[in-house]
């Protein structure tokens, strides 16, 4: 009898010890390490769903010489906020992400040289987005023969400014609305036109009537400064380290490709033209290729 109570008492010993290291090793395997050293890895979004944008940081109790994340099949480059210790980044979500549970895999060197790694963990979210249904200009849903040859060109030349990842950063502290009217159309309504389903829609509009200035949410270098078929007269502001603002339909501009902008500049004004029902401001954000939504990075980093 005795050996029995003790033989159940061993038992539940050891049902608590497997317990207790199948709760801890998930902590253990998580924690990040430079050097042998603990770093600390956190993130902070609006909500962790396509279309987000993901603010990383990163505390190193070393000094490191460079770091980047790793997500979704993008490098997103980080930098360094003071000495070499405390580095941050942003993280994009695409609009077509699906729901799971995504590893960000970080890496980077020391001072020295030496190649240091670590990871965390998003975990995704579904997002249903509304639909729109639009009555535009049958040219704009079904191009005539002459003008295939443009569309084509113009997507390519804007896809090749978005897969650039400037190795400088431009922007800096806050970001603002570029016009003072509200949004009126949100990020990633999937779009009917003339009863034909289109791409969702990638940007936000926001209202203003013909003639308002719109200026540069923060500082940057202008990359296309043109009229393009479907959103008219368009301005593309390189942010640096893979951050743009595309904004189309502008009935002008007041920059030129090659351009330094600072936050605040007027860059061009509200506008009718392209692919519209009535004047707006189309504002698109690009982040390392990844289709997020402006208002999302505005709740992050805007005033």
């Amino acid at each position: 009898m005795n050996r029995m109570v003790i033989s159940l008492k061993k038992r539940r010993l050891l049902n608590q010890a497997a317990i207790f290291f199948i709760v801890i090793i998930p902590l253990v395997h998580g924690l990040a390490r430079a050097g042998g050293a603990e770093m600390k890895v956190s993130h902070r979004a609006r909500s962790l769903q396509p279309g987000e944008v993901v603010i990383l940081e990163v505390e190193s109790p070393q000094t490191l010489r460079q770091l980047r994340a790793t997500a979704f099949g993008h490098d997103f480059p980080l930098f360094d906020e003071t000495d070499g210790t405390r580095w941050m980044g942003l993280i994009g979500i695409d609009l077509d992400t699906k729901p799971g549970r995504y590893v960000i895999k970080l890496s980077g060197t020391d001072t020295g040289g030496t190649p240091i790694s670590s990871q965390d963990v998003l975990a995704v979210a579904a997002k249903i987005f509304p639909t729109r249904e639009l009555t535009v200009d049958e040219k704009f849903v079904s191009p005539p023969a002459e003008v295939q040859a443009r569309i084509k060109a113009e997507a390519e030349r804007v896809r090749a400014i978005f897969d650039t990842v400037s190795s400088q950063r431009y922007w800096k502290g806050t970001f603002r609305v570029p016009v003072p009217g509200p949004p009126i159309s949100g990020f990633g309504k999937r779009s009917i036109y003339n009863g034909q389903p289109r791409s969702p829609h990638a940007g936000t509009d926001f209202q203003g009537a013909s003639g308002t200035p719109i200026v540069a949410p923060n500082a940057g270098k202008v990359v296309l400064a043109a009229n393009l078929y479907y959103s008219g007269n368009t301005v593309i502001i390189d942010h640096g380290l893979g951050l743009y603002s595309y904004f189309g339909h502008m009935s002008a501009f007041s920059v030129r490709e090659g351009d330094q902008v600072s936050t605040s500049q007027v860059v061009g004004k509200v506008g009718a033209t392209g692919l519209v029902t009535g004047p707006h401001l189309h504002w698109s954000v690009r982040l390392v290729g990844t289709r997020v939504d402006p208002l999302s990075l505005l709740s992050l980093l805007g005033k």
